[in-house]
């Protein structure tokens, strides 16, 4: 080859080369620190980041918001409770000694109102939603997030794990999808939706803070409790019961159901019936009324547990459970 062949090879090759160089730096290389002569006794450093240079904002929940928002309802119910006024029941002696009885002064039925939240699992209207919401209640009303309100039927109440389901009259409803509380990470976006302090739908973020939590709440209700509960840091308060939990695709990974608290307003921690436990509960109160459990006939024997209680049982304590006729 002649050398005026050569030498336009060689330049067409060099200005490749150092185009391609400044190209990369340009668009593609990661931002470089400088140091001056002052600088030379520094370590090289950079920014860290989780997106490997590539310029990304946040997690976006609002359409997780969007889609789980509508199948989040307001639950009230009312209930009528007899007022006692502490005065002695009226018998013959107040007659006898001249009592004016005054049948104002008698017991009287007075209404007590409460509020919570819930979630839609169907379009034909089955509500779940956590038992303190509606125990006791005579009447039940559902307002959905655009205004419209139903009367609420109660299906089945399970104490032992907090969970209620109600029926209302309405089709085409919109719903949440179940997810699987067992592929829960602790760490993970989460979102919890309701109605608290009586607000308009309200939706707080947090993380998953742990799982499997015990709180010995349930037993104010129930003499057989189960509780495995989420912990996140999602603001949760009076109001928020029964509402759901759902991840950043929006599908419902538990039932918001207490929080704890010296105040009793959110003060960090809420915990969350997890959804893989409200699928089965659910289940059971929508074809038989009542939770299908089976018993053992052993109890888990607390760690307190003292010698005098060990000895009054016909069997010793074996590897932390005991057994008794």
């Amino acid at each position: 080859m002649k050398l005026q062949q050569i030498v336009p090879v060689i330049l067409i090759s060099a200005v490749t080369s150092v185009g391609s160089m400044w190209a990369y730096n340009k668009y593609i290389g990661g931002e470089k620190i400088v140091y001056n002569n002052s600088d030379s006794n520094r370590i090289p450093s950079n920014y860290a980041g989780f997106f490997d240079g590539v310029n990304e904002a946040p997690t976006d929940f609002s359409q997780a918001a969007q889609a789980a928002t509508p199948a989040t309802v307001h639950i009230k119910t009312k209930a009528t409770r007899t007022a006692s006024n502490n005065l002695p029941k009226r018998s013959p002696l107040f007659d006898l000694f001249g009592f004016d009885w005054d049948e104002g002064m008698a017991p009287r039925s007075m209404p007590q109102m409460a509020s919570g939240s819930g979630a839609i699992i169907s379009d034909d209207g089955y509500i779940v939603t956590n038992n303190h919401v509606i125990d006791g209640a005579d009447e039940i009303t559902v307002t959905m997030s655009d205004k419209k309100t139903y009367k609420a039927k109660l299906v089945g109440a399970d104490p032992s794990s907090d969970l209620a389901v109600l029926k209302i009259d309405a089709k085409n409803l919109p719903f949440l999808l179940y997810g699987n509380s067992d592929d829960v990470r602790v760490g993970q976006w989460v979102l919890a939706i309701g109605y608290p302090l009586n607000l308009q739908t309200t939706v707080t973020a947090g993380i998953v803070s742990a799982k499997s939590r015990t709180l010995e709440i349930n037993r104010r209700q129930s003499n057989t409790p189960i509780e495995s509960f989420i912990q996140t840091d999602a603001a949760v308060n009076p109001g928020n019961s029964g509402g759901p939990l759902v991840n950043t695709s929006g599908h419902l990974i538990g039932i918001n159901s207490a929080i704890a608290s010296p105040t009793g307003s959110y003060a960090g921690y809420s915990f969350t019936i997890p959804v893989n436990m409200v699928k089965k509960i659910v289940a059971d109160l929508m074809k038989f009324g009542t939770v299908q459990r089976a018993y053992l006939g052993i109890n888990y024997a607390p760690d307190n547990l003292s010698e005098e209680v060990k000895n009054r049982k016909v069997l010793p304590v074996v590897m932390g459970f005991m057994c008794w006729m």
